[in-house]
């Protein structure tokens, strides 16, 4: 029976790319750097539907107030035209006051839409909070790549939007429709009302109007920011490789870091063997560990440990003591507590000096430094 084999790769099986599928939950810094970028959980809707709602209740509730300065101002404004008009008539006149009656009905409409963009503008930093950022403006190239823009152009996102565009419109369509229907025959008696009676009932179906429509805004805009947060969310997962070069980036290669901490290690030993020719006597377990000290009373008010190992380190330490001709002095505890107690280049504690000056004394004896 002859047997086939098959060769495959199994990078074809893996999902979003080298390292897998993306499975972990973004850090905080992948989360910072996309804020940076300004890429965050925002939804447009919720923007809109705060500022057509803001608008259409304040006009509700000041509309009374503001048609009657409206209709002072036209009946002040036109009145006043009409009695210039019989003197001195001319278009630098009429240009004159056209442009006072603008400022007085920008001054008694500005307060509503200034209110209803301040607040939009707090919608906004609430949603992406306060981090202004010139990264969405800046020129890439993949911006007038007409492959990704074709792209893009049907990508799962533009189907979604067009989705909700359409739904959106339906709905509203449906809003105006049944409003206006329930209001035809009052906007048909127009014709038999006063001016302030027309534009009061005018004023009133526009604004029930805009209200429906800002409410199914906000139920709109909800739904939007829980999908917004959520495909942020999707977007930003990680997979286990890319956590592990963001550690690397970030905390450096940990075979780098360790070649290095064994470079710095070696550079210390280097120096503590070099300072360990100047001891005065080394201490020793014996066997497992060995501390040097040396006292210098010009430069330190009590003796200073200028070495100090365990094991191998501390054999090495014995040896240079002996090509030095070192004293090596055998005291178990005390190494023990210098060794646990002392780091090196400190000077031995006061608890420690009746023990370390033994030791000296004996050195001292035996070199005939006393």
């Amino acid at each position: 029976m002859s047997k086939y084999i098959l060769q495959y790769n199994l990078q074809f099986f893996a999902k979003d790319g080298p390292g897998g599928e993306k499975t972990e939950e973004p850090t905080s810094k992948k989360l910072s750097d996309a804020r940076e970028k300004g890429q965050v959980a925002r939804s447009a809707d919720l923007v809109t539907a705060v500022m057509l709602l803001s608008l259409f209740l304040m006009l509700k509730i000041f509309v009374g107030s503001m048609g009657n300065r409206l209709m002072a101002i036209y009946y002040s404004d036109f009145t006043r035209m009409a009695e210039i008009a019989q003197f001195d008539f001319t278009a630098q006149l009429v240009q004159s006051l056209f442009q006072n009656l603008m400022i007085q009905i920008l001054m008694v409409t500005l307060p509503i839409f200034l209110f209803s963009y301040i607040l939009t503008i707090g919608v906004e930093i609430y949603q992406v909070k306060w981090k202004p950022t010139l990264e969405p403006l800046k020129p890439k190239l993949d911006k007038v790549n007409p492959i990704s823009g074709m792209k893009k152009l049907i990508s799962m996102d533009k189907i979604m939007e067009l989705l909700k565009s359409l739904l959106k419109l339906g709905i509203i369509g449906i809003i105006v429709y049944t409003t206006l229907n329930s209001q035809w025959g009052l906007i048909l008696q127009v014709y038999d009302y006063t001016l302030e009676q027309a534009i009061a009932v005018i004023g009133n179906v526009i604004i029930d109007l805009g209200l429906k429509i800002s409410v199914c805004f906000f139920i709109f805009a909800f739904a939007d920011v829980f999908y917004q947060k959520r495909k942020f969310r999707k977007d930003m997962m990680m997979t286990k490789q890319e956590i592990k070069d963001e550690y690397k980036n970030t905390e450096g290669d940990p075979q780098i870091k360790g070649k290095i901490r064994q470079k710095m290690r070696e550079v210390s030993r280097q120096r503590m063997m070099q300072a360990l020719k100047e001891a005065d006597v080394v201490i020793t377990n014996p066997t497992h560990f060995a501390v040097a000290v040396k006292y210098d009373k010009d430069a330190s008010s009590a003796p200073v440990v200028v070495a100090k190992g365990a094991d191998l380190l501390a054999a090495k330490i014995k040896e240079v003591a002996r090509e030095n001709d070192i004293e090596i002095v055998e005291n178990k505890p005390l190494a023990r507590m210098i060794y646990f107690n002392v780091e090196l280049g400190d000077e031995i504690p006061q608890e420690l000096y009746q023990m370390v000056a033994e030791v000296l004394a004996y050195v001292y004896r035996i070199k005939n430094k006393l």
